[in-house]
């Protein structure tokens, strides 16, 4: 009978021993409360213990935590309107403090608080500068400055801002086809401006091409002129030695080529006295015509304009 009643005693000692111990993990931090006030704080891993049934045991994320605002439209300087949000890093480094300020909500009223904090850090920061240095490299400063500002308020709940960056920077939806048009005209505007320099260009070639052409044709034509005259001086020049050295035999020469091109056989008819002198080497066996009388070469047209024409 003594067995049966220290068995029960003994399990409700290790029920209550067991529940009076618990685990604090290396990732949590650990508030024991009584009746809602804080009796002890637990950032260690290890074990720890507390009145069964009288003390609870409420545990928090030890870690950096993290969340990611809604898009917030912002108007900086320039009055340029802008969508942001923004990524913020965060942990809990006073658990009194952070108790106290959220209630028994915990992490999530953290953030909803936090994310009115940094949204109101951003307006201030991104509001007293201009849109273009919100876009530009300045604009890691702007972060430092976001996340300084949101440290110094959020101080208030027991918490500690690591870390705040922008994630996104965009116009709103209703200024993009605006912006777009704006872009595209500057694009057509610098395109024009290429298209006339390079018309200008090209017509500065065409005119030096041009005046090349003139250049080259003129001096080739002035070369040829004075080709062709040095041509036909040495051509009278020896026509004149050759009539020089032998008359009879040029004047013989001149009728022969005279009467190889009018005596071609083609459609054409000459008409003249058979007595003519253009006939003088054909009737005669002499090898010159008497003195005084025209070269049948030179007399050729001449007997020719004095025929009369004859209808075929």
């Amino acid at each position: 009978m003594k067995a049966a009643m220290i068995l029960p005693a003994i399990g409700v000692v290790a029920a209550v021993a067991l529940s009076s111990m618990f685990i604090v993990d290396e990732r949590e931090k650990v508030l024991v409360l009584q009746f809602g006030q804080v009796k002890q704080i637990k950032e260690d891993p290890g074990l720890g213990f507390k009145i069964p049934l009288i003390q609870e045991v409420v545990r928090y994320d030890g870690r950096i935590l993290g969340f990611l605002t809604q898009p917030l439209e912002v108007t900086p300087l320039d009055d340029r309107r802008l969508v942001v949000d923004a990524f913020a890093r965060w942990r809990i480094v006073d658990l009194v403090n952070f108790r106290e300020s959220v209630g028994t909500e915990g992490v999530r009223a953290a953030q909803v608080r936090l994310e009115r904090i940094l949204n109101a850090a951003i307006r201030e920061v991104l509001g007293s500068v201009p849109s273009n240095r919100v876009l530009s490299e300045d604009r890691t400063s702007l972060m430092n400055q976001i996340r300084d500002r949101a440290r110094r308020e959020s101080s208030a709940l027991g918490i500690e801002v690591v870390d705040v960056r922008l994630t996104r920077t965009d116009l709103p939806e209703q200024n993009l086809a605006a912006t777009f048009a704006r872009m595209r005209a500057e694009r057509e505007r610098e395109a024009a401006d290429e298209i006339a320099r390079g018309n200008e260009a090209a017509q500065r070639v065409r005119a030096t091409a041009d005046r090349t052409v003139v250049e080259l044709t003129s001096g080739a034509r002035r070369d040829a002129e004075v080709i062709r005259g040095e041509a036909d001086a040495q051509r009278n020049g020896i026509y004149a030695e050759a009539f020089g050295r032998d008359p009879e035999f040029f004047a013989f020469t001149r009728s022969m080529t005279s009467y190889e091109r009018a005596l071609r056989g083609e459609n054409s008819s000459i008409v003249m006295q058979p007595d003519s002198q253009f006939f003088e080497y054909l009737r005669s066996d002499s090898v010159a015509p008497a003195p005084g009388q025209v070269d049948p070469g030179q007399g050729a047209p001449q007997a020719a304009t004095q025929t009369a024409p004859v209808a075929e």
